[in-house]
């Protein structure tokens, strides 16, 4: 129990570094002497120390550290990056025991720095909480095991299940959520690296697509424009965020802070934008699109997690919104609105 007490810590330590890591995983650390943690730490953005580091740096008096216990939510790591391997400095300090929530699934380490560890007299456990450091990494980790971005699936539909009315009149978008809801969604995108839509959506709503209504990192525009359609004067453009064209024409204008990749927009679609995605080491990305967007990667079996609003409007008549199979695991209102989250059966 004492194990599993320190490494929640280290999970909730891990969570802090949410959406400020890529592309880095989330990592939390506590340090233990006789029963009393003496040092903590995480990783707070890419670049900077790792969570070990940290939790070392924090403890006063160095000389407790060759009688104490280090727990890591993630195995520590055993290459150069941007920063030395954090084995090293376990080994350096002669931490005895270290405890590993889950290992690293990144082939640069992947065992090597339990390996290490274990060779230079240390008592490693792993796997302590081992389903909940999954769950906190599961960009990271599919990342890394499917060789692609984790998928969030996010639409709005109506109380009668559509994405948008027959005619928009004068309201572009024509807003089924209300304001928290909308809010949520922004929140979100500070949390996730990209955030995708397709031609449609940006001619009918000219979105922005940043998070301008929740503090935090904007996320890179993946815009899916088969044939050039979208002129400079749309926001997607604006040169304010990195974007990225998807696009079968050749010779695609671009813009500041935009660039184009070619593929051919066939039935492969989903999987080839995906590899090209995972080629940028983009490792979340929200899709935002509409009708066809969406059912592009429903259709290919390429999606995670679905988070469907579901407003009280009544449209009648209009664009349906997808049918989609899925586990639902969280249900929750928000005023007016209703939240569903839904993951893919695996």
């Amino acid at each position: 129990m004492e194990h599993e007490k320190y490494m929640q810590r280290c999970l909730e330590l891990a969570e802090k570094g949410f959406g400020n890591t890529y592309p880095n995983p989330m990592v939390g650390c506590v340090i233990v002497y006789k029963n009393t943690i003496i040092g903590e730490g995480w990783h707070q953005k890419a670049g900077e120390p790792h969570a070990e580091v940290n939790a070392i740096n924090a403890v006063k008096d160095k000389s407790l550290l060759a009688q104490s216990t280090i727990y890591v939510s993630l195995e520590p790591c055993n290459h150069y990056g941007k920063t030395p391997p954090c084995s090293d400095l376990i080994v350096h300090h002669k931490i005895p025991n270290v405890v590993v929530g889950m290992v690293d699934p990144n082939e640069k380490v992947a065992g090597k720095g339990i390996e290490k560890l274990r060779q230079s007299g240390a008592n490693v456990t792993v796997g302590i909480l081992e389903s909940q450091c999954l769950a906190l990494n599961k960009r990271f980790i599919t990342f890394h095991n499917k060789k692609r971005p984790y998928l969030i699936l996010k639409w709005a539909e109506s109380a009668d299940g559509f994405l948008a009315p027959s005619i928009k009149q004068e309201q572009k978008p024509v807003w089924i959520t209300n304001a928290y809801s909308r809010q949520l969604v922004h929140k979100w995108r500070t949390e996730e690296q990209a955030i995708l839509v397709g031609t449609t959506t940006v001619l009918a709503d000219n979105p922005r697509l940043d998070s301008r209504d929740w503090k935090g990192n904007n996320p890179i525009r993946i815009v899916l424009d088969r044939t050039g359609k979208i002129t400079p004067d749309f926001e997607v453009k604006n040169g304010k965020q990195p974007t990225i064209f998807i696009t079968e024409k050749e010779n695609f204008i671009t813009t500041e802070n935009c660039i184009a990749e070619t593929i051919i927009f066939d039935s492969h679609l989903a999987e080839n934008s995906c590899k090209i995605l995972f080629e940028k080491g983009i490792q979340s990305v929200i899709i935002e699109g509409g009708l066809q967007t969406l059912q592009t990667f429903i259709d290919a079996d390429l999606w995670d997690e679905a988070r469907i609003f579901k407003g009280d409007l009544v449209f009648q008549q209009g664009t349906k919104a997808p049918s989609l199979f899925g586990k639902t695991v969280k249900r929750t209102t928000i005023v007016n609105d209703e939240l569903l989250i839904l993951k893919r059966y695996d």
